[in-house]
């Protein structure tokens, strides 16, 4: 299937490849559309042709949306004994918090286009971070609407705006939503401080209420002020993957997601969105309320989505599985073709 070479990030339009590279210190000019995986793979390809402001987005008529069940890499009981297992190792004190995600699969036509996806999702769902790479010739199909931000650069200032709370409205946050955030904004402040100038990294804003179509979130904002002569490389080794979407500590947090995730996230939880080394302004967003085009073991083209939940002691394992499906039912929803819906997915 031969795509369009388009790369769209709310009212930024990027066309046409110039250069696929792998290594960020290649992205030494240009302006680059970026995916990174949760893995750690990065794919940034530089675009010769970028509008701002564009207003005529597309409208996605052609999607054809699915029929059929969606498979998920972790059933119920699978994600509830993954919840205790993440609370045993808390009491034990080799971690405390992980975030477990399991990813839903479906067959995708071979005709589908990923740009007619992401269309759709802008409109059922707006996300400030919203971005469709429909790039398939260099092998990046991802419709993302994410509300969280990874890292927001301008000049030398550096943004992070970690997530963690999800509820249906805010009377509905518990403790454990408060007390999660604030363990993350210390993480990422630590992430940040690696390569900022001491004593500029700040929180500016510490468990905000975000309000997004069906559910709200808590979000806070972290700053600091880069180094000068810091590398993309340098900044990734520092902050990835984002805390909010692995745990704290970090490094066991990872070794927990390892043991209990039985496939990998791919572009799920890891970062999507553009570069600009010309002017040193960036978005990155995490990649959360993500779609992607792949191929299975079998060869089938398939459309995957991840869905996932913060664990910390607090955790009820049953309440944890249902924030995964309030996450994933308004956008599963959409893909699908029909109205957004609550309950089971």
């Amino acid at each position: 299937m031969l795509g369009v070479a388009v790369a769209r990030f709310g009212s930024v339009e990027a066309r046409g490849v110039d250069t696929v590279v792998h290594d960020p210190d290649a992205m030494t000019s240009g302006f680059w559309a970026v995916v990174v995986t949760f893995e750690g793979a990065l794919t940034a390809v530089r675009m010769t042709d970028v509008r701002r402001e564009v207003q005529d987005p597309p409208t996605g008529e052609t999607w054809p949306g699915l029929t059929g069940a969606w498979r998920s890499s972790l059933g119920r009981e699978e994600y509830l004994a993954g919840v205790e297992e993440v609370r045993r190792r808390i009491a034990a004190g080799t971690v405390y918090q992980v975030n477990l995600c399991r990813v839903m699969e479906h067959d995708l036509p071979e005709d589908a286009r990923i740009g007619d996806l992401g269309a759709v999702l802008a409109r059922g769902n707006p996300a400030p971070y919203a971005a469709t790479l429909d790039l398939p010739e260099v092998g990046l199909e991802v419709a993302c609407a994410s509300p969280e931000a990874y890292l927001v650069r301008h000049g030398d200032t550096l943004t992070s705006s970690p997530i963690k709370g999800t509820a249906t409205k805010s009377s509905a946050m518990l403790p454990k939503d408060f007390a999660e955030n604030v363990m993350i904004v210390d993480l990422v402040r630590n992430d940040l401080a690696h390569v900022s100038r001491p004593g500029t990294v700040e929180v500016d804003a510490l468990c905000r209420v975000e309000e997004h179509p069906g559910l709200v979130h808590l979000v806070s904002d972290v700053t600091g002020r880069v180094r000068p002569g810091t590398s993309w490389r340098e900044v990734l080794a520092a902050t990835f993957p984002p805390g909010s979407v692995s745990g704290a500590p970090k490094h066991t947090a990872l070794l927990a997601i390892a043991d209990l995730e039985p496939v990998p996230r791919g572009p799920y939880c890891g970062a999507v969105g553009w570069v600009d080394a010309d002017h040193d302004e960036a978005v990155l967003a995490v990649g959360i309320r993500t779609f992607w085009a792949a191929r299975d073991d079998g060869g089938r083209r398939v459309l995957r989505f991840g869905t996932g939940a913060g664990i910390t002691w607090g955790s009820s394992a049953a309440q944890e599985w249902d924030e995964t499906e309030l996450k994933a039912a308004r956008l599963v929803g959409i893909a699908t073709g029909r109205a957004p819906v609550s309950g089971r997915v």
